[in-house]
């Protein structure tokens, strides 16, 4: 009893969780998958390995972080810097990235890899990482901007299972190019290469080339504070502990947000809500990020952007994927959960992000100097120069139209939004933009890639017309 009425007490915190949480208790705590606080792993041959919690028989997943060695010269006169490692016989990882020291440095250079095939025991062609990502993050001055332990980082890149790395990292010389330069610019202090497993949740089969676990079924433990969190702050439109949102019809999508907001004036304009995976779905380790949520007033905007993370993925793999890239931002870059509120694999599958409630207004970290009163989706890839799968773009359209159309947000309109600062608009400034932008309107980079970010005019008017606009 003493331990329900605690439980009754957490669900009924100020933190956003529905009271439909406490008046379902008794299936929600059925429904929750249990969650166990496994210790950490710790030790690791030239560098260092952080673990974490998992749900019950999932395979936990790690962090292995590897300083970057200086390397010789190639004996040009004025020869670009250039650090790197190479490493065989590594526990498996399936996502890789660099991060330096300063987060407000830039790595003004050119990051490749190649992996080995812990299956074939291959070597990959030379790939590279997308270094440019300093528009990603939490706002200038905000605590999670602020943290001690926030680095800067390229964009993580999913590898698949490997065992073996080969990295180089060359400075760009002042003009622009990389190689030799007369005036040669310095590489971000204290690089390391990070190398992440996912781990794999439970009753995956091998996302991420492992055998399925013997034994039969999970054991059922305790769930922990910060999963009934999470799954809590979904419970006023979804029963507690679900790994999926289901979708809604139109009917169905407007008598909700009478329930949730009240009885508006004239047929409101929203699409019919979506599926969505929960973090539940994808196999979030809710032990890794910040503890609570932190909510913004409303959503006035979303911005579209892309993983960078390569296009080298399965949609059986994407929960892994998110699992990676989740713990790439909290583990490596320092951050309080993953930077976006939704993701999208090239199938259509919607996933949440950041934590906090789908249908709420969760600041993110994904925008630099418009994360406030904004969400962000991701596709999750690179689209520089391929194109978006139509059923990625359908996807972010009907993400859109619904989440969009909760703040009563037209997809085709403007809005004024006050930059916390950055390269484009310094912080104060009021700035029009669209109500459905790129990364780039709000920040001078090339997220969210040239073919996606063609893909946005057909975004708004297939969000808009889902909305009964």
């Amino acid at each position: 009893m003493s331990k329900i009425m605690s439980m009754r007490g957490f669900l009924t915190s100020p933190s956003g969780i529905s009271p439909l949480a406490v008046r379902s208790l008794g299936a929600a705590c059925a429904a929750v998958l249990a969650l166990v606080p496994a210790s950490p792993a710790s030790g690791a041959v030239s560098g260092s390995v952080s673990g974490g919690a998992v749900s019950g028989g999932a395979v936990p997943g790690s962090t292995r972080s590897l300083p970057l060695v200086p390397l010789p010269r190639d004996g040009a006169p004025g020869a670009a810097p250039e650090q790197g490692l190479r490493r065989t016989g590594l526990s498996r990882f399936a996502l890789l990235g660099v991060v330096w020291d300063d987060p407000g440095a830039e790595l003004r250079g050119r990051v490749r890899v190649r992996t080995r095939s812990a299956a074939t025991g291959k070597w990959t062609g030379w790939q590279d990482v997308e270094a440019h990502t300093a528009g990603h993050g939490a706002d200038p001055g905000t605590a999670e901007r602020s943290a001690p332990r926030v680095r800067g980082a390229t964009a993580p890149l999913w590898v698949g299972v490997s065992d073996g790395v080969d990295v180089r990292v060359r400075a760009e010389d002042a003009d622009g190019g990389s190689g030799a330069g007369n005036t040669r610019r310095a590489l971000p202090s204290g690089l390391r290469l990070e190398l992440v497993d996912p781990g794999e949740a439970a009753g995956e089969t091998g996302a991420v080339g492992r055998a399925p676990a013997a034994g039969g079924p999970s054991p059922t433990v305790p769930p922990t504070e910060a999963a009934l969190a999470a799954s809590g702050a979904n419970a006023d439109i979804a029963v507690f502990g679900t790994a999926g949102i289901p979708e809604l019809d139109g009917p169905a999508t407007e008598k909700e947000l009478t329930r949730l907001q009240g009885p508006s004036r004239g047929k409101p304009h929203i699409g019919p809500r979506p599926k969505i995976v929960t973090r539940r779905g994808w196999g979030a380790d809710e032990s890794l990020r910040g503890r609570g949520f932190i909510y913004t007033k409303k959503i006035k905007a979303a911005f579209l952007h892309h993983t960078a993370s390569g296009n080298k993925y399965t949609c059986a793999q994407a929960p892994a994927v998110i699992r990676g890239i989740y713990r790439y931002h909290v583990k490596s870059m320092g951050w309080r959960d993953i930077g976006y509120n939704f993701l999208v694999d090239k199938c259509g599958t919607l996933y949440e992000g950041r934590a906090g409630g789908v249908a709420k207004a969760v600041l993110g970290a994904h925008t630099l100097g418009f994360n406030t009163d904004t969400m962000g989706v991701a596709v999750i890839g690179s689209h520089g120069t391929t194109q978006p799968p139509g059923a990625a773009v359908t996807a972010v359209a009907r993400l859109a139209a619904w989440k969009l159309g909760l703040h009563g947000a037209d997809p085709r309109a403007r809005t004024t939004l006050t930059s916390g600062g950055g390269n484009l608009y310094p912080k104060g400034k009021k700035v029009r933009l669209n109500v459905l932008s790129g990364h780039r309107d709000g920040y001078a980079t090339e997220c969210p890639g040239k073919r996606l970010y063609a893909r946005l005019g057909t975004v708004r008017t297939s969000a808009a017309r889902l909305q009964g606009r």
